[in-house]
This record gives structure tokens, sequence and C-alpha cells, in this order.
């Protein structure tokens, strides 16, 4: 069984190396930070391989003189030259650790025979080459831990924000089960992590451990038959300690980078998608002049196996308001969706006074454009600032206006602690009303040139509905307004009426004339009637 599910990790990983090269654009900013750090990490570790030699000299000269008249402060300065290299020496890093193995390497070869060269590198080779395969296996169990910790964390958290549909269907022990069993994956998960790391640890402890008591043996046999001095053998002693202690280091930190590249893999592979829908390369900011909007033989489907849209024809004069009226799936909302570019048509053509939306910026077409959505979802904030977030640069008073303008005054008025009232994780403090009346509120304070009306007061009691109707139907005056309703009495004053089903056009006409044609849509204003009659009379 793989470690970790496919649709999280494919299996053609971008390799780490072009992960690494994504980070340098990011550093071209501090060139010349980049360039100081890496020039006093070289003059480190020149200052690491020439401390060893110092203490030599310093255990050399004492051995020596023994018993004998001293001049003091030789060994004084080789002793303060001593603690000046130890102290230029403190900066760390991966590519400063290989040149000073290089160098005790050179050294080594100099000042004693080729065999403590070949001993070193043959360790250095073999502590890399484990912590590589090792670090790479358990990179497996990485990814698998952090797969089973976002899996956990997306089950309570979509719990938590699904609460009611939970405690609707009395599921509270089902996902309480459901979560444990994700807990106890990512346990297991985790201990392979730990335990392969305690494979790693170890194994590069036992390397690092076997190499020193092997050279230090051959050290030791020298100094026995006179081929080394005392301060041969501290130096080489000294140079094994300083290179394998960062050499250790620097197994943890391949080990924590490999690891980190794991982590930001996802990152990158998010930074190398190209959206969906992107601005062309000639695009220009909308010019509205009026503000006409047509759909030209618009054809659509969110699958190619299913069309939405068959060639769908609409011209919204400006200023005009047009509804489109339907059943369930007839395709009424795709045409705010593809009018506000959320997808592309396939074929056809969506304008505005001429302009085709594909040839304009994203950023021009949705600053013109105002959306009241048939499901809206506001932030963990208080009311004033998700009243705010439809034009964040307004003023308190325009605030006070567009909230009479959307009939919420008196709401907010009743609360103790009034625009201060904070809404909970996506305005789960709010009734489906009074969160789609702040939408409203939001749009009004946008003010923009074109309105998108989705199923706006389908949350609304009769009351409020009106009321808001006609605070919308004032504001609809100057606007170029398309407007998606299902419930058919929203929209009897639109100055157009169009009938979709199936994804085509079937009827169009103000609400009178369609009641006069005796089709579709009378049939539908019929079957409303019936339903609203049959629940007056239950009430």
């Amino acid at each position: 069984m793989r470690p970790y599910a496919d649709n999280d990790y494919p299996a053609n990983h971008k390799p780490d190396w072009k992960i690494i090269a994504g980070l340098w654009p990011y550093l071209a900013e501090y060139r010349g930070r980049v360039i100081l750090a890496v020039s006093m990490l070289i003059m480190a570790k020149v200052a690491i391989v020439t401390t060893p030699i110092a203490l030599k000299y310093i255990v050399d000269y004492l051995d020596q003189n023994r018993g004998a008249d001293m001049v003091l402060w030789i060994p004084l300065m080789l002793v303060l030259a001593y603690g000046a290299l130890r102290f230029g020496s403190t900066l760390f890093n991966i590519v400063p650790t290989l040149l000073e193995i290089a160098m005790v390497a050179g050294i080594l070869l100099v000042a004693f025979n080729v065999s403590y060269v070949l001993a070193i590198l043959v360790s250095v080779v073999v502590f890399v080459v484990f912590s590589i395969r090792v670090t790479e296996w358990r990179t497996a169990f990485v990814r698998e831990a952090n797969n089973r910790d976002n899996q956990s964390n997306s089950r309570a958290i979509d719990s938590l924000l699904n609460y009611e549909t939970v405690k609707y269907f009395n599921n509270e022990r089902f996902e309480a089960e459901q979560y444990d069993e994700d807990l106890d994956l990512w346990e297991q998960a985790r201990l392979k992590n730990r335990t392969s790391m305690a494979v790693l640890n170890i194994g590069q402890a036992f390397i690092i451990g076997s190499s020193m008591v092997a050279i230090m043996a051959m050290a030791v046999r020298e100094v026995a038959s006179g081929q080394m001095t005392l301060g041969d053998f501290t130096m080489v002693n000294a140079y094994l300690i300083q290179l394998f202690i960062p050499l250790n280091a620097l197994g943890f930190v391949y080990r924590e980078i490999r690891q980190s590249l794991v982590n930001v893999e996802r990152l990158f592979g998010l930074l190398g998608d190209k959206p969906a829908i992107e601005d062309a390369a000639d695009a220009k900011a909308l010019a509205i002049t009026k503000g006409d909007v047509q759909f030209h033989d618009v054809r659509f489907s969110y699958h190619q196996e299913r069309a939405i849209l068959k060639g769908v024809n609409i011209t919204i004069p400006a200023g005009h308001t047009i509804a489109v009226v339907g059943a369930s799936g007839a395709g009424k909302s795709t045409l705010a969706r593809l009018l506000f570019r959320f997808f592309d048509v396939n074929s056809g053509s969506i304008t505005i006074d001429g302009q085709d939306i594909r040839n304009i910026t994203q950023d021009s077409l949705r600053s013109a454009i105002g959306v009241v959505p048939q499901d809206t979802v506001l932030f963990n904030d208080t009311l004033y600032s998700n009243l705010a977030y439809g034009r964040p640069g307004a003023s308190e008073a325009e605030i006070h206006h567009a909230v009479r303008q959307a009939n919420l005054d008196g709401f907010i008025r009743s609360l103790p602690d009034g625009y201060s009232t904070r809404v909970g994780e996506r305005g789960l403090k709010l009734s489906g009303g009074e969160k789609q009346r702040v939408a409203i509120a939001r749009v009004l304070l946008k003010n923009p040139p074109l309105l998108i009306l989705d199923e706006a007061t389908s949350s609304l009691d009769s009351i409020s509905e009106q009321a808001i109707l006609d605070a919308l139907n004032e504001v609809t005056q100057q606007r170029t307004t398309l407007v998606i309703a299902h419930r058919l009495s929203t929209v009897r004053d639109a100055d157009t009426i169009l009938v979709m089903d199936e994804g085509q056009i079937v009827e169009s006409g103000g609400h009178n004339e369609l009641l006069a044609k005796d089709g579709y849509y009378a049939r539908l204003w019929l079957q409303q009637q019936h339903s609203d009659d049959e629940t007056s009379a239950e009430n």
C-alpha cells in the first residue's frame, strides 16, 4: 500500500533542484546581502581550518620547551590567535562546510600522508550517501504525515462549519468516530516518521563514531612510532572534532531542508498552475459609455457530456432590467457566472458596450458589476466590517445610507452591540434573510453601473421582500440589471422577462404579455400561485 494518497502527491514530483531554483528570484532583491553573507562564510571556513594549526603550534611549543626558559609572549600570541580564529569561525552552511572538508583534506595531505585524506573522504562519502538515501526513503512518511494531518484538520473544520447538518441527522457520534479514525491514521503516520528519523540519527552517529575511532587509531600508531608529534596528534583530533560536528549538523540541515521541500511542494505546484481565466495579453480596461450588455449566441457547458446553454441571445439595454426565470437547472445562474467571467463561453460572446469581456481586464470588469448572490457568506468579523467590504473606503454616512436602503437599519438598532456585533463563521449568527440584506447593502455601497441579482430576495419574508424590492427598483432605474429569479412575483416589474428551459430562451415579454400567451411562463405562474395559496391556507 502506498504511504500517501495519489491525488495528494502526483507520481511525477517536481525535482528538488527546480523547487530550490524557484527561490532564487526572491533573493535577487537582496543581492548585496547574499554576496556579503557568502564572503563572510568563506572567511569563516578559512578560520576554521587554520584553528587546529594554531593549536598544534601551541602544544608543540609547550611540549618542546618544558623545563627550559620559555619566552612567554610566544604561546600567549598563539593562544590569542587561536581565540581569534575560533571567534571568526562562527556562520555555518552547506556549501562552506563542503569547502571546509576540501581544505582540511588538502592540509592533511600536505602535513601528513594520503591515508588520512582517504579515510576522511571515505567517511564523508559514506555519511552523505547514507543520509541522502535514508532521508529520501523517509520522505514518503513525511508526506503521509502531512496528508493525514490535513485530512484530520479538514474533517474537524468541516464538521464545525456544518454543525447544523450534523445535528439535523443526529450524527455527532458518527463525526466523532470519523475524526478518531483520521487521528489514528495521523498517529500511525507520525510514528513511522519518528521511527525512520531515529534510524537516520542512529546510523549517522555510528558512521561518525566509527570514523573517528579508525582515524584516531591511525594517529596513535604514528605518535607511538615517532612519525607524529604530540601537536600533530592534537591537530588531527581537533580537525576531526570540528569536521564531524558540522558534518553531523549538515545531515540535520539536509533532513530539515528535504522536509521543508515536501512542505512547500504543493505551494510551488500552485504557483506553477495557470489560472483557468486569464487576461488577454492586450487586455484593456472596460470603458462604459452607456452600459448595454449583450449575449451573442452563447454556448457553454461545465462538462462536455452536458450542454448548459444552447445558443442564448440576450440584449439588456442600458438602464433596463431584464429578468430571467425558469425551473431549476435551466441555466439561469450560469448567465451571471459568465457575465462576471468566472468561466469563459465555449462559443459566442458577451459584450458590454460592444467590448468582448474576454478582451478586457478582469479587474475593470468586476469593478463595474455588483452581485447579490443567492447564498451569502460573511466573514467572521463585525457587522460594520462586513458592510464596509462592499467599498472599504466608504464613509460611515455612506454605509448607514446603504443600510437604510436595504431595510437593515431597524435590525441593527435592535442588536445590543449594533454595528459592532460579530456575525460568526460564515455569518452563522444571522438568519438567511438578514445575511441577504447585508449582501444587498454591500452591493448598494459598491454603487456599480451593472447589477446582477441572483435570487436576491429568496430568503426574505413578504414584508421585507417588498420593502427591498422597492429600494432595488429605485436603484435599478439608473443601472443595467440582470435579475435571476425563481419566484416570479419578484420580477413582475422587470422591463422584459426571459423564460429559460433546458438552456434556451423559450419565451420573452412583459408579465401580463406572457400570461396572455398562456405558455410556459403562465404555467409556472399558476403553479407558484397555487403553492402560495396552499401555504397561506395551512398557516
